[in-house]
């Protein structure tokens, strides 16, 4: 199993940026791509990006394409989610993953909370 530790999450206004990190624990962390998903209280979790394991590769949900941009650092350790123009339908509890392929995602965190003020 891996550890994940997300931070950087907080309030931002509309329009406004926030970059979120995730931090892993496994030695094999360039081995395996990286998701990050977010869960609205109302709603059920749902894929915002992924990333493949050199960093090469990168997907995004529709609703966050050409406004968030997912990076990930081997060296470090570290996935991060840059957020670009914060819209009202962003607020959510944002966590990273672990990519074990086919679409499954294990080893979550705890989640950061991003909220957004109009």
């Amino acid at each position: 199993q891996v550890q994940l530790v997300e931070s950087g999450g907080g309030l931002a206004q509309a329009g406004g940026s926030l970059r979120l990190s995730c931090a892993a624990s496994a030695r094999t962390f360039s081995s395996y791509g990286m998701g990050w998903f977010r869960q609205a209280s109302w709603k059920e979790r749902e894929f915002v990006a992924s990333i493949g394991a050199s960093g090469a590769t990168t997907y995004y949900a529709n609703s966050v394409k050409g406004r968030f941009t997912i990076s990930k650092d081997n060296a470090r350790k570290r996935v991060y989610l840059q957020m670009n123009s914060l819209a009202p339908e962003d607020p959510a509890i944002y966590y990273c993953a672990r990519d074990r392929g086919r679409g499954q995602y294990d080893s979550w965190g705890p989640g950061t909370q991003v909220t957004v003020s109009s």
